[in-house]
């Protein structure tokens, strides 16, 4: 099956000068909320030559838990242009409450996001008509196990008890311990994890950015989370950041923070994309996220760690998206 190609009368397009990139919205003006990242990772390319034809993040919500966040900011009160709001539901799982206000150390939440899906102002993320569950999951996103392995898990249980209610398909699960764990480190967020995996909902969490080999931070170790570590961001593919041969997938990015947001969002896609085709993912994993991950790896650029002597894949969201439009050829 081959899609249509970019209709420029129905999407405008526009070319950033300052740039030197293409950005897309309805109304013919936008650019990508990290040029370089988005390009290196074949964002730009699936928004340029599926923009008659995908949605990117149309009907599917991403679960953010970290922090909290803060809510006046402009880009979490935004209305897209098709009158949904961008925030489309917000809890705390810390007290209990639906108020996700930064407590304590918290501070991180209210950015994370921004790679994944914002729509606001002329910038955009890479799955920019999703809309978001805004969830404070734990009080600072460098955390410790024992300070938040409950108050994360509660958080995923929400997911799991409103994931049909709120259309969530995916979750960026962003704390990190900052510990080198080669190994995972059973905690009460495990049987969570695997429930949303069985659910088909992608959970990634970031890997840290400490440049450890020899193991990545908590949650991100954990069975039924994927690992996403990171590149940095050029034409080159240069390892970085903390890194294992745990980790599942590597993105363009200066934090892994940012690898694991944008690819919340190409998972986003993808999940679109499988569905259009009609798809028979079953052949490439037991769930649909499992599949994902697994078409990312096989159409994503390989990537050489020569220290760890390791070989890593590194996301192509255009040759995955491709090799699914095209596997009936």
């Amino acid at each position: 099956m081959k899609m249509m190609t970019r209709s420029s009368q129905r999407w405008g397009l526009v070319f950033a000068a300052s740039l030197g990139l293409l950005a897309f919205t309805e109304d013919g003006s936008g650019a990508p909320a990290q040029p370089k990242e988005f390009e290196h990772a074949g964002i730009l390319k699936v928004w340029a030559d599926y923009a008659d034809g995908l949605s990117f993040g149309k009907g599917q919500t991403l679960a953010l838990i970290d922090d909290g966040c803060k809510m006046s900011k402009p880009e979490w009160l935004a209305v897209m242009a098709n009158g949904v709001p961008k925030v489309r539901v917000t809890h705390d799982a810390v007290d209990g409450d639906d108020d996700p206000k930064h407590e304590g150390r918290g501070y991180h939440g209210s950015t994370i996001g921004i790679p994944s899906s914002v729509n606001y102002d002329g910038k955009l993320g890479v799955a920019f008509n999703n809309q978001v569950a805004v969830i404070r999951g734990n009080e600072v996103v460098h955390c410790s196990i024992a300070d938040s392995r409950a108050s994360l898990a509660r958080a995923l249980q929400w997911v799991i008890d409103h994931h049909k209610e709120h259309a969530i398909t995916t979750v960026n699960l962003a704390p990190v311990d900052d510990q080198e764990h080669a190994q995972p480190v059973a905690t009460e967020i495990d049987a969570k994890l695997a429930e949303l995996r069985r659910l088909g909902i992608w959970v990634s969490a970031p890997t840290g950015n400490h440049k450890y080999t020899n193991g990545i931070s908590w949650p991100a170790c954990q069975p039924n989370c994927f690992a996403i570590g990171a590149v940095k961001p050029g034409s080159a593919d240069v390892i970085h950041l903390d890194r294992h041969e745990t980790v599942a997938l590597l993105v363009p990015a200066r934090a892994t923070s940012s690898s694991n947001a944008i690819a919340c969002g190409a998972a986003m896609i993808l999940r679109e994309v499988i569905e259009k085709a009609g798809y028979d993912w079953k052949k490439d994993g037991p769930t649909l996220p499992d599949a994902m991950m697994a078409i990312f790896k096989k159409t994503g650029a390989k990537v050489e760690d020569p220290p760890g002597k390791r070989t890593f894949r590194r996301l192509d969201l255009a040759a995955a998206v491709h090799h699914i439009f095209n596997h009936d050829k």
